[in-house]
């Protein structure tokens, strides 16, 4: 069935408080999103973030962002006092996220509300807890102590803590009883908004689709509690790194630092932690996005410490064993393949063998050097269109810095000639809705018709990501009115 939908991180939500978060503007957005007809609502990663604020690098893979918590909720619920909030810089430019006023405010706020609440009386709470057991006993330490030790990762702890030695556990559980709750309140607060905004668009007939980075950081709790799993030496130091070879766009290659895969102990114990990861996103979101799929067939391993990718080489992944044991085990289940990059055969393979849609992006296709996959006339039906992702420029900006000879192309191939210049982004958006791609996904910048200054994120580059946001006027009837017309006329 063809449908469509909308890319709008949590982040970007004009809520108050300095972040988008699950408030009153998120079950806004999902309305505007029915009103507009769409289907689905895709969101980045909800993991807590650290340095370089990216999604993709979290202190944990079960564990989601505190600053996505509404407390105006926490003020209903009579732990937060309004004064209390206005005692706070959040930051004072509503379009971008001020990371680090977030940082000093939010958990003052939160903690403040953890005073009050007397949580361990609540039996939601408690049950929780429990049922969560498996991975929130280690992250809540692992937070508590990297508090404790002024924000280092692991690595850098001393021996016993690093190496999670029994007593020395037994007295961090102990000396950070109250710390470690706090951190568990910080979870039960999240999963129970966000799944009530979850039923929310699910109620609505609007299915969310969620991303997966496919690895874990190496400042993280998985990483700390699960040694085994990653390529560590026997001083929990990684032997090589994630990250991608050098190419046209970068000479350099990019080096995400990222600790690579144990792949033959994952299959030895039959990819159970990857079934727990993967369970546990299906119980978050309706779709999952797994990213950077095609490290799965080969991955780029750098060795550790080295100052770029250049030094890199290929290895071999899991391949298809490790999605026919997802599916043995979890049943079918709807899985988007981020099969993005310089794709070779096996990897087109793999991909076509799983039965995953793949993504097209028509940001890609205006080489007007070569017939491109990513042209709509060569896409198929089992496949996810989008102009652009959160890792490319809005369709008004790319096409400022597009070469003349591209601009050309995409101008006859969408018969922009007697287009307003100020409407292309429509025309563009026209091509993705009305290609036969089964899902078509637009980011919200590009139905707003935003330049560059809404950018969400520029690859390789640290300081200026992640913190664009949508005015509190952009959900209007009348854009609502036109994506669905033109939702209807392409029968999405």
């Amino acid at each position: 069935m063809r449908k469509s939908g909308i890319l709008l991180p949590i982040t970007s939500l004009p809520s108050h408080h300095g972040i988008g978060c699950f408030s009153k503007e998120a079950y806004d957005f999902v309305d505007f999103l029915a009103a507009a007809g769409q289907g689905y609502w895709q969101i980045l990663p909800l993991g807590p973030t650290g340095y370089g604020d990216s999604p993709y690098q979290s202190f944990s893979t079960y564990a989601g962002n505190p600053y996505f918590i509404d407390l105006e909720d926490l003020i209903k619920k009579g732990w937060l006092l309004k004064s209390e909030l206005k005692k706070y810089d959040f930051g004072s430019d509503s379009n971008y996220v001020d990371y680090e006023k977030i940082y000093r405010s939010r958990f003052k706020a939160l903690h403040g509300a953890f005073l009050k609440s007397q949580i361990d009386k609540d039996k939601r709470y408690l049950d929780f807890v429990k049922k969560n057991s498996y991975w929130l006993d280690d992250y809540a330490l692992y937070m508590s102590i990297k508090d404790a030790q002024k924000g280092r990762a692991f690595s850098e702890w001393d021996t016993p803590l690093k190496l999670r030695e029994k007593n020395a556990m037994n007295q961090c559980r102990k000396k950070y009883k109250n710390e470690i709750k706090f951190y568990c309140f910080q979870q039960y607060l999240f999963y129970e908004q966000w799944m009530k905004l979850k039923k929310y668009a699910n109620d609505n007939g609007i299915k969310i689709i969620g991303d997966i980075p496919i690895y874990v950081s190496f400042d993280s709790s998985d990483a700390w509690a699960n040694p085994e799993l990653f390529q560590f030496d026997e001083n929990l130091q990684p032997i090589g790194v994630a990250g991608c070879p050098p190419d046209y766009f970068s000479i350099d290659g990019q080096l995400w630092g990222n600790p690579l895969y144990r792949w033959e102990y994952h299959e030895e114990t039959d990819y159970k932690w990857w079934i727990s990861r993967i369970a546990y996103c299906f119980e978050l979101y309706d779709v999952v996005r797994i990213d950077h799929f095609r490290g799965f067939d080969a991955y780029f391993s750098i060795p550790y410490g080295a100052p770029n990718a250049r030094k890199g080489k290929w290895m071999k992944g899991p391949g298809y064993q490790i999605f026919k044991v997802i599916k043995d085990v979890l049943g079918e289940k709807e899985i988007i393949a981020e099969d993005l990059g310089f794709l070779t055969p096996s990897v087109l393979r793999m991909v076509k063998r799983t039965g995953y849609p793949g993504m097209k992006i028509l940001q890609f296709a205006f080489d007007s050097r070569e017939d491109s996959d990513y042209l709509p006339h060569n896409y198929h039906k089992n496949s996810i269109v989008y102009t652009g992702t959160h890792d490319n420029d809005t369709i008004v900006g790319w096409l400022k810095v597009l070469k003349k000879t591209d601009r050309d192309f995409s101008r006859a191939y969408l018969a922009l000639g007697k287009t307003k210049r100020a409407m292309w982004h429509w025309e563009f958006i026209r091509a993705a809705l009305a290609s036969v791609s089964d899902l078509a996904i637009i980011p919200l910048q590009d139905y707003l018709g935003l330049g560059s200054e809404a950018r969400i994120n520029i690859p390789s580059t640290v300081g200026n990501n992640w913190k664009w946001r949508a005015s509190k006027t952009a959900f209007t009837k009348e854009l609502a009115g036109q994506i669905l017309e033109m939702t209807r006329l392409y029968k999405r």
